[in-house]
């Protein structure tokens, strides 16, 4: 090495903290970074479709269900017994005044269903008044992924509204329309009202496991007809939390592990079963509200059950 480059050598800069060492490093950091924002928005992005752009898609599925039904309802007379004479009066205006609820009211074991009913189509409205006066749906038949995204769907194993057995429907808690979001806020002797094309067929909640031993029917308005089932259907309340596979819940006869015509001959209670997957945001278990028949009328233009009015 001649003395002119000695001369001209400088030495290298320190590497301490913050040299370009460390540079690789923060490359990585920012990457991890901008990768984790990345996931969040993605994340973000897919829960307000899930929760909230499939309701809209969910509300339009069930608006053409109920549509539907209203124009099968609308074009088709199908036969059936004559419903029982009922006393009314007209007005000056010419309006018929609407009939009583007790002038309505029909045996379910003397009506018959007339109605067939086909996968992801609409047969009935299910009503549950103190959702408030606007919460109504139509039930579909099925309960595949297509048939339940906006209905709730009858598991077209079960038996249909105000017949012996149990007339099962399932729906979402959360997401594509969401029917069953607030199922959790029942409590007992609440109305659950179907509709069908002759018929209003009125459930009511059953005792909830707390309350079976000291029931008192007396204690709040709509438990006259109300009361703890014994017997075979002992252990069917008002509501529980199961696996998701137990699906015994909605056989003719709750909890007991029997199907067929034998286990519907077998039933002596008319029940309603909603399910549901609980808790919100999770499939994790299932919740079930089990209802009990307590009142039929028959349909006839003008009339309304009182149940109805029932809003919370």
């Amino acid at each position: 090495m001649t003395t002119d480059q000695v001369a001209t050598t400088s030495p290298s800069p320190p590497r301490g903290p913050g040299g370009f060492r460390d540079e690789p490093i923060r490359t990585t950091i920012r990457g991890l970074g901008q990768l984790f924002i990345t996931l969040g928005v993605v994340l973000l992005l897919f829960v307000v479709y899930e929760v909230y752009v499939t309701d809209i898609f969910g509300a339009q599925k069930q608006a053409q269900a109920k549509e539907s039904m209203a124009q099968r309802w609308a074009t088709s007379t199908p036969a059936t017994s004559d419903p029982p004479a009922v006393p009314t009066t007209e007005e000056d205006s010419g309006a018929v005044v609407a009939p009583p609820s007790d002038a309505q009211v029909v045996d379910p074991a003397e009506r018959t269903r007339t109605y067939d009913t086909q996968i992801g189509q609409g047969f009935a409205n299910l009503n549950i008044p103190v959702f408030g006066a606007d919460y109504g749906f139509t039930v579909v038949e099925g309960t595949t992924a297509e048939d339940l995204y906006g209905n709730p769907g009858h598991y077209d194993d079960t038996q249909y509204p105000g017949e012996l057995g149990n007339f099962a429907v399932a729906g979402h808690r959360v997401s594509k329309g969401a029917p069953f979001n607030a199922l959790g806020t029942l409590n007992s002797c609440d109305a659950i009202v179907i509709e069908t094309q002759q018929e209003w067929f009125v459930y009511r909640v059953l005792p909830m496991p707390e309350e079976a031993a000291g029931w008192n029917a007396a204690a709040r308005s709509g438990c006259a007809d109300v009361a703890p089932l014994t017997g075979a259907y002992s252990g069917v309340v008002g509501r529980e939390i199961v696996d998701p596979s137990d699906y015994a819940q909605v056989l003719p006869i709750p909890h007991v592990d029997a199907t067929g015509p034998e286990a519907v001959a077998a039933a002596s209670q008319r029940l309603i079963t909603l399910t549901t997957c609980h808790p919100q945001f999770s499939d994790r278990e299932r919740m079930i509200i089990h209802g009990v028949l307590t009142r039929t009328y028959a349909k006839t233009d003008g009339f309304v059950p009182a149940e109805l009015s029932e809003v919370g």
